[in-house]
């Protein structure tokens, strides 16, 4: 406001300047009558030139007459005569004429803005006054509207029985849960996204790689068929009261079956490898004729020694048909046994090489070490070897194995954790996992029949049935696992681990089944409530 009125008194005393100015000018600009004395004529005292307008008097002439300067003369009579007017003079009236009428607009002109001034320099003052009360209002109304609010606070905080910083914690706390709901439901909707992603991603690779292979669809038996030349050699097989068949069995440890079939001797045994040590021992001894106890003990020695070379023989193979360089000759000798077990009706090294076929594309399509994948792959199943030697699983007699003949640990941890006896750490374990399962899905390539798989199922889910809080029974993984849902009102934590090792020795007890039998009890609790 000082400010304002500063520039008002500023422009007042320029306006006032001006006005001094003009006036000023306007009177430089006024033309002087002058009375001159004619040269040689007396000059009457107290004589006076008069302006033809104004009446301003004029100044005594000097002796000498300017030239062109008009001089009065007087008339006999004694009065002073008006000189002549001229155009000239005419025109300089006129022009000051006008000056002046434009002197005097700009005085009026000044005038009005002074009045003009002086106006909003009062309606100035009056809007600071306004503005001041206005300011003392807010001040007040501001104080007032913090102690209303600091009243409320303390009538809030004796309703509701608490403090401002006890509700500030109960309303952060509140936020915390359902900001912690709201990411939980977040990171549920991308693990469900990333799950079917990868879903999709899984089948398009694990179709690529079933495609690539091309494996066997035929099927493993626990018998082997000798051809006989005629049914006559099957008394000299018996021998006189039988004791050439006795003899036969009881090295060999294989029954010798020989019935109505003809020209054939059928030899039975769950022994692979024994059974083709007495296939050998036969041949032998049919192609030599001679057939008696001291010849057969001899046969079955150059067949035993024989079948040793070719197992080793066959080992190699499976390894050169894998894609890996060189293996422990041990290992080799072990590949080959699996030559001569089966896993329900499927040979087991025909089963590991085509794993690892498998493995190696999957790793080269999930860009991991596909060396190690094959290696993993191929020796996943040479515990079977020795199954029958060494008690345990056969994952993890497997990877006792590999350790001792010096493969690395990451091939020996993806044996252990085919079957989850161990959790798999590395991606090379969950490859083996699955293209175990893929070998072992796949049409054909077991033996085991429709009925007796559904009757074995169905027998495993009634032992698990008659417990008491059982729910639901789920035979799993061809009869290798059984799931458990306990109903959480009836079995806790503590009895749902009893259950599962009650679940377990009743199938050792009235079952019989081919390797192990996983049985997980699952216990589940939920809470609903519907929001309205």
């Amino acid at each position: 406001m000082e400010i304002l009125v500063a520039a008002v008194v500023a422009a007042l005393v320029a306006s006032a300047a001006a006005a001094v100015a003009v006036t000023v000018v306007s009177r430089r600009l006024r033309p002087a009558g002058e009375v001159v004395r004619a040269s040689g004529l007396p000059s009457a005292p107290g004589s006076s030139a008069v302006d033809g307008e104004n009446g301003a008097s004029a100044a005594v002439a000097p002796e000498r007459v300017p030239a062109g300067a008009a001089v009065s003369r007087r008339d006999p009579d004694g009065a002073t005569a008006r000189p002549p007017t001229t155009p000239a003079g005419q025109g300089q009236d006129a022009e000051l004429r006008e000056r002046r009428a434009e002197i005097a607009r700009t005085e009026e002109r000044l005038l009005g803005r002074e009045k003009s001034l002086d106006v909003r320099i009062a309606d100035l003052a009056r809007r600071e006054e306004s503005l001041d009360d206005r300011g003392r209002n807010l001040d007040r109304t501001g104080e007032e509207l913090k102690t209303g609010k600091q009243r409320q606070l303390r009538e809030l905080e004796r309703v509701a029985g608490l403090s401002t910083g006890q509700a500030r914690q109960i309303l952060l706390a509140e936020l915390q849960e359902e900001l912690k709901h709201d990411s939980a439901r977040l990171i549920r909707q991308t693990e469900e996204t990333t799950r079917r992603e990868a879903e999709r991603r899984s089948r398009n690779i694990l179709a690529t790689c079933m495609q690539r292979v091309a494996g066997s669809h035929s099927v493993e038996t626990t018998v082997s068929v000798v051809s006989l030349e005629s049914d006559d050699l099957k008394g000299r097989i018996i021998g006189r009261e039988g004791r050439n068949i006795r003899a036969l069995e009881t090295v060999t440890g294989i029954d010798f079956i020989v019935d109505d079939t003809p020209s054939a001797v059928v030899l039975s045994g769950f022994d692979g490898v024994r059974r083709e040590v007495a296939r050998l021992t036969l041949e032998k001894l049919l192609e030599d004729g001679r057939i008696h106890p001291a010849r057969i003990e001899e046969a079955f020695e150059q067949s035993r020694s024989e079948l040793d070379a070719r197992i080793l023989e066959i080992g190699e193979g499976a390894v050169f048909e894998a894609g890996l360089g060189s293996v422990h000759a041990e290992l080799a000798r072990l590949l080959g046994r699996l030559r001569y077990r089966t896993s329900y009706g499927q040979n087991v090294l025909a089963h590991s090489v085509e794993c690892a076929h498998l493995a190696g594309l999957l790793a080269d399509e999930l860009g991991v070490g596909s060396k190690t994948a094959r290696r993993a792959a191929l020796l996943h199943d040479i515990g079977k070897a020795v199954s029958h030697e060494i008690e345990g699983p056969h994952a993890l007699v497997g990877a006792r194995l590999v350790r001792r003949y010096e493969e690395s640990e990451a091939v020996a941890h993806a044996v252990e954790a085919h079957h989850n006896e161990v959790e798999p750490q590395t991606v090379e374990a969950v490859i083996i996992q699955v293209v175990d399962a893929l070998s072992g899905a796949r049409p054909g390539a077991r033996g085991d029949s429709l009925e007796q798989y559904v009757q074995r199922l169905q027998e495993l889910e009634r032992v698990a049935t008659r417990r008491p809080g059982v729910e639901k029974v789920y035979a799993m993984h061809a009869g290798r696992e059984v799931r458990v849902i306990v109903s959480p009102k009836d079995v806790d934590d503590d009895t749902a681990t009893l259950l599962s090792h009650q679940i377990a020795r009743d199938v050792e007890r009235e079952l019989e089944y081919p390797g192990q039998v996983k049985v997980t009890v699952i216990r589940e609790s939920r809470a609903t409530d519907y929001a309205k």
